[in-house]
């Protein structure tokens, strides 16, 4: 996410304006279509010999049931999705979505795929902005149709769209929904993704109170563990990237130490 930030900023410091399309999947780990991974994995990545029967292994025959007030369902085979809490799973999820980097630069678009987080964004100068949000458009339907021709599904529900653009462009941006699919979504001013707060004029002024409480939650958690020391520092240093000049840095980071003396 700080890259996608970052080349939006960039963009907005030529004199751009940015689209952000946050796109949502339904239930994305558990509808991924076993015959069509295998298939990806062995056309596509070269998977072969045992390295490909271990996966399939893997992915076929496996039961489950459940469980609720002390009774249990039967056991049913699962024809279809991966496991989400497990290592392999977000792995072989990314492997099989990952035709959507290639279909999204067909648009000249950029795109950011983490697990089932998929961002769009692109720019343009301010008097083009109508042809960049067709174009966004136009790509969300292409990939609306990818998803489903994979068993899929684009929520066009909590799919989100977002104008970046300081205040003195944002008369021309266009104040029109943008399709998404078969529906369509009014721009939003502000979203969350991925854990951080973004809005259109790229202030972030909430920002700072929500990363700074993000910091020392984390430093409260198992204070012992690098782990959420490194996760501490680099929501700060992420934080402090997006503000490269005046006092906004200085106060953050004052903020986050003052309320982690108290640790």
């Amino acid at each position: 996410m700080a890259m996608v930030l970052s080349n939006i900023m960039m963009a907005l410091d030529r004199g751009d304006v940015a689209a952000l399309a946050l796109l949502d999947l339904s239930a994305a780990f558990n509808t991924v279509d076993h015959c069509i991974l295998l298939r990806r994995l062995r056309e596509s990545y070269g998977f072969s010999g045992v390295v490909l029967t271990w996966i399939s292994s893997y992915l076929t025959d496996r039961q489950q049931s459940v469980c609720h007030a002390a009774t249990q369902s039967e056991q049913e085979y699962i024809k279809f999705g991966v496991s989400q809490g497990s290592v392999l799973g977000p792995l072989l999820f990314v492997l099989y979505t990952a035709d959507l980097a290639p279909l999204i630069a067909d648009h000249c678009l950029h795109s950011h795929l983490y697990a089932d987080d998929t961002q769009v964004y692109g720019w343009s100068p301010p008097s083009d902005a109508s042809t960049l949000q067709a174009n966004v458009s136009q790509c969300i339907l292409d990939v609306a149709s990818w998803t489903s021709s994979n068993r899929l599904q684009l929520n066009a529900q909590k799919t989100e769209f977002i104008w970046c653009a300081p205040a003195r462009r944002r008369h021309h941006i266009p104040n029109r929904d943008v399709q998404v699919g078969h529906g369509s979504i009014h721009p939003v001013q502000s979203a969350r993704d991925l854990g951080v707060y973004v809005d259109g004029g790229m202030t972030n002024d909430d920002e700072d109170s929500h990363q700074s409480c993000t910091v020392v939650m984390l430093l409260r958690i198992e204070t012992d563990q690098i782990y959420h020391a490194v996760s501490a520092i680099t929501r700060a240093k992420h934080c402090h990237s997006r503000h490269c000049s005046g006092p906004q840095p200085v106060r953050l980071l004052q903020c986050c130490f003052r309320k982690s003396s108290s640790l």
